[in-house]
């Protein structure tokens, strides 16, 4: 067999290619043969041959290379070292306490049940990772593990929580299905010093009893105390639109506002149940989708006849009630299954059949419904705040005022659509909570409200805000005068430290949501008049700057810029910390419903809690 290319003969001769079937000589460029009739059977006996016949000097330091490779350099291990490897690690030592701490991240993170530590697949991975560890039992982990990295990391978030000036809140009720059990969840969300975004789940409670607005505000009232947090750190809390929630914010004296994304839900359903041929096509759907769900044989057929077509193989997806973007889904798969479909039914029966002119219909009420889609997918990000709302209803209202050759069998749920955005969001500009952020994100500015007066009211109102906080801050400072300030160096405006403006990017399809958004900046871009106040010189520079690409972070631009506008960015701080939706809540709840599933009903309240606690805050790298 040939010798591996490390072998000290390779010093001597040279190959002309790795498949060569002679080497050259370095000393008297001769070519040898590598014996062998192919490339496996090559090997390095005749080139040691040659050198130890014409060239004995070479040879002699050949043999003096190959011996000093030869020589082992391990050192044998003493029979001390070997039963200190053979004796398990105490269970207070620091390399087993850091195991312990991944193997209960593992268990969170992964929503793993606790007895995992007792499953014999388990305990053979993490013996044969590391022999000496001592895999805890499932008492310890319950009992003793978990509550002290719940501790951990509940001290840890409640550090941040004393730092934040202002809090924003989130909160919804979940009942299980599989456990007689109701749970009251709170996330909060600020920003730190550095205007970076951050949110965490307070908790989620056990909620027994009637859900009146007197036991939300109890239970949300011992909650917030329990984290000794006061009251006049509360910006506002968001919740559904639910009477006994906003009645619960009331007595609690807190700002209410409704989840967004709930409000364009019963928007959407006000819309698809206006239009009479449309619903008639969404059930024609359904029964569809539901023959499929129902027959495996049905659903192999439509499966093969996918690949024979050579279409990507994909399952028709159901929609629910409850989320009315899956009924956009809905409408999408069966449209990317039309040609599948239509071949099916030429061979197998079907309980409905989609006409011609119904098919054609799905394609307009997909067009209508797109901006719907696109805006509830923008809204759910885990950093959409309340500045997206205002920007978003008159980008919704400018779309569906537009007539265009699509509607045409869909007038009456575009009509609908449009008179439920104006009825449910015809005093969204009034709320301060929505125009003062919208002012104060650098991406929308004062260039989306839908009137001069709404505009000059949001202003005034961010000026009375702006002198309070100044007056605040001059408070605070007073004991700080005798230390010389620090030197600011100055700090570019965000549109050159951030991604370039959108005009400058390539061309690229935009979406009719994108396009509408890009036209109002266009038309509303306008020089501002020079001011002498510092508040008023600070904010007329903010709005006289261009507005940075949608796509770029108000929290990055005002943790670039929060030393140009440091009043504008202390009230940015308050009003961007809220969100527009409860969505972090209902994700809390889809965490909740891994964890306590059919096969861990009988898990406690409390150890639910946890488990949801640390596996979402966890990820969000609060430990």
């Amino acid at each position: 067999m040939e010798r591996s290319k490390e072998s000290a003969v390779w010093r001597f001769f040279t190959l002309a290619s790795p498949t060569s079937p002679t080497a050259l000589c370095n000393i008297c460029k001769r070519q040898v043969s590598r014996g062998g009739d192919n490339v496996t059977r090559y090997n390095t006996t005749n080139l040691i041959r040659h050198l130890q016949k014409h060239h004995a000097k070479e040879h002699a330091e050949f043999v003096q290379l190959t011996n000093s490779k030869g020589k082992s350099t391990t050192k044998q291990a003493t029979l001390a070292d070997t039963l200190l490897r053979q004796e398990k690690l105490p269970t207070n030592s620091i390399r087993a306490q850091k195991i312990t701490a991944r193997v209960m991240e593992f268990i969170v993170l992964g929503l793993q049940p606790l007895n995992i530590v007792e499953n014999v697949g388990f305990r053979r991975l993490m013996d044969y990772l590391e022999p000496r560890y001592i895999v805890p039992s499932r008492k310890y982990v319950s009992e003793t593990a978990l509550p002290e990295l719940y501790s951990k990391v509940r001290k840890q978030i409640s550090g941040e929580l004393k730092c934040a000036k202002v809090l924003s809140f989130t909160t919804d009720i979940w009942t299980s299905d599989v456990s007689p059990m109701s749970l009251l969840s709170l996330t909060v969300h600020w920003l730190n010093p550095t205007c970076e975004h951050r949110s965490a789940m307070l908790g989620a409670k056990n909620f027994r009893g009637s859900h009146t607005s007197d036991a939300i505000a109890t239970a949300l009232t011992t909650m917030i105390d329990e984290w000794e947090i006061p009251f006049d750190k509360v910006h506002v809390m968001l919740s559904d639109n639910a009477a006994n929630m906003k009645k619960a914010m009331g007595s609690m004296k807190v700002c209410n506002l409704g989840c967004f994304a709930h409000t364009l839900q019963l928007i959407v359903n006000e819309g698809l149940l206006s239009q009479r041929s449309l619903n008639d096509a969404l059930t024609k759907c359904r029964q569809i989708i539901g023959h499929f769900k129902h027959s495996q044989l049905s659903y192999s057929r439509l499966h093969d006849i996918q690949i024979e077509m050579q279409m990507q193989p994909k399952r028709l997806q159901q929609d629910i009630k409850t989320r009315w973007n899956s009924t956009y889904y809905m409408m999408q798969s069966l449209l990317e299954q039309k040609r599948a479909l239509s071949a099916y039914v030429a061979d197998h029966d079907l309980p409905a059949t989609l006409t011609s002119l119904q098919w054609a219909l799905l394609e307009r009420a997909m067009i209508v419904l797109a901006p719907f889609e696109e805006l509830t997918r923008k809204v759910s990000s885990s950093t959409a705040s309340a500045a997206d709302v205002i920007p978003a209803v008159t980008v919704l209202k400018r779309i569906l005022g537009k007539e265009s050759d699509c509607d045409s069998g869909i007038k009456t749920m575009k009509t609908t659509l449009l008179q439920a955005v104006n009825n449910r969001f015809s005093a969204v500009e009034d709320e301060p909570l929505y125009a003062l952020a919208t002012l104060l994100d650098p991406r929308y500015k004062d260039r989306y409200f839908t009137g001069a007066d709404f505009a000059k009211k949001a202003k005034d109102a961010l000026i009375k805000e702006l002198e309070e906080e100044e007056l605040r801050s001059t408070t605070s400072d007073a004991t700080d005068e005798a230390e010389p300030p620090e030197k600011v160096p100055h700090v570019e405006a965000a549109t050159t430290t951030l991604a370039p403006p959108a005009a400058a990017a390539a061309p690229s399809s935009k979406s009719s949501f994108m396009q509408e958004f890009e036209q109002i900046l266009v038309e509303c871009e306008e020089p501002g008049a020079a001011s002498t106040s510092s508040i008023a010189v600070q904010v007329q520079t903010y709005y006289s700057e261009k507005t940075v690409p949608a796509s770029d972070d108000p929290y990055q631009y005002w943790g670039v810029n929060r030393q140009r506008f440091p009043a504008l960015a202390a009230v940015a701080t308050k009003y961007l910390c809220a969100p527009c939706t409860s969505v972090e809540s209902e994700r809390l709840f889809s965490t909740v419903s891994n964890i306590m599933d059919e096969k861990r009903n009988r898990l406690t309240a409390d150890r639910v809690e946890m488990l949801a606690f640390l596996s979402k805050n966890l990820l969000q790298g609060l430990e």
